[in-house]
């Protein structure tokens, strides 16, 4: 009899564990696209520095002809969307300086709330040269993730799988997708990290000047539909 049960108990579990597989590969259902740059100007965007002095044309600009948002790095701080987004699909490409080649820092800010500061409640999707894929869980921010994946040394810190970024000067990508309480980290068509049990809020989108110049164009958008 025992024995019956336990067999019966191994075959409930394995639907289980199927049935969940299958329910996290269902594709997901997507609204239209959002260009949440248009390749002109900043028109959707607002922005924060440390520096009250600053505009942010003094640090963010475009470039029309090759449709790309420049940003000199300093000082500290960032743009983010005027609208705020819950659950979503974004996608994104980045460079560091193509003609100095310099190895910078910057990172994509998601599910942005509270107060305007450096740097607001949100969960980093990092941008740092050679660590592309991280997250950076920002003042207090929740995320669970395997612990293998946490960063002994700064807990806020969640280490990716590896690295796989091209060439500093060269163009990378971001396919960040949010849905209820899970992140997923997929840069250059590779998942390199994800986490679970992120808060599930509405938040803007941020990208941060961080000390270094910054390139970023085709910033896409598609909202997760219930």
């Amino acid at each position: 009899m025992k024995t019956a049960r336990f067999a019966l108990l191994t075959l409930m579990l394995a639907t289980l564990v199927s049935l969940t597989a299958v329910a996290q590969e269902k594709p997901l259902k997507l609204g239209k696209e959002i260009r949440l740059f248009n390749g002109k100007d900043l028109s959707g965007w607002t922005y924060y520095l440390t520096d009250p002095n600053k505009k942010m044309l003094d640090v963010w600009s475009v470039d029309p002809k090759e449709k790309i948002i420049i940003c000199k790095g300093n000082p500290a701080g960032y743009i983010r969307t005027e609208k705020k987004y819950t659950n979503y699909v974004l996608k994104l490409q980045w460079r560091f300086n193509p003609v100095t080649r310099q190895a910078g820092n910057s990172g994509v800010l998601l599910r942005v709330t509270g107060e305007d500061k450096v740097w607001p409640r949100s969960v980093e999707a990092q941008l740092m040269s050679g660590q592309a894929g991280d997250f950076w869980l920002i003042d207090g921010a929740p995320l669970t993730t395997p612990k293998e994946r946490v960063n002994p040394g700064a807990e806020r810190n969640r280490i990716r799988l590896k690295t796989n970024e091209k060439p500093i000067g060269e163009w990378n990508e971001y396919e960040i997708v949010v849905n209820g309480g899970r992140i997923t980290l997929k840069v250059n068509g590779e998942v390199l990290n994800e986490g679970t049990d992120a808060e599930e809020v509405a938040g803007y989108i941020a990208l941060q000047s961080e000390g270094a110049e910054i390139h970023f164009r085709n910033i896409v958008l598609r909202e997760i539909l219930p």
